[in-house]
């Protein structure tokens, strides 16, 4: 069955092709997807906490281990850094603004073990029912860079 034809009934549906094909994709095109991902919903963090840039430093930190301008161990240090943030959002009792954190976590440690993308991309995905969609549509943009 073509990918773009694929028949959704489910977000589980959707969530399991989207896993299928990011096994397939290298590792710095993965990260470039997940980074995307944080990126559409990253101002539902930076509404609620406008002075916490840990987040925003995570996906930053994402895209300069790509180009290699920094080293994994620096991109994991983002990614403790965007947890913490999350944390913090937890305990303000601002669940969407926590999952966008936890997603920037995520997105920077695919420097460290590229099965993180998918779950930077669950965690945007909390944030509505149509981001798994968005996720998907953008994961087919980067078709090119899946092995066959």
């Amino acid at each position: 069955m073509e990918e773009d034809s694929f028949d959704y009934n489910s977000d589980s549906d959707l969530k399991k092709k989207i896993a299928e094909i990011t096994n397939r994709i290298e590792e710095q095109a993965l990260a470039i997807w997940a980074s995307d991902c944080v990126e559409h919903v990253l101002s539902y963090f930076e509404e609620k906490f406008p002075n916490d840039d840990r987040p925003r430093k995570a996906v930053e930190a994402a895209r300069a281990w790509v180009s290699g301008e920094l080293s994994a161990g620096e991109a994991r240090s983002a990614a403790f850094a965007a947890h913490a943030a999350a944390r913090d959002a937890r305990d303000a009792d601002e669940d969407i603004a926590c999952a966008v954190a936890r997603s920037a976590g995520h997105v920077a440690a695919t420097a460290h073990v590229a099965g993180h993308a998918v779950h930077a991309a669950n965690y945007a995905a909390k944030i509505s029912s149509e981001e798994r969609d968005w996720q998907y549509k953008k994961l087919l943009d980067a078709k090119q860079n899946i092995k066959e």
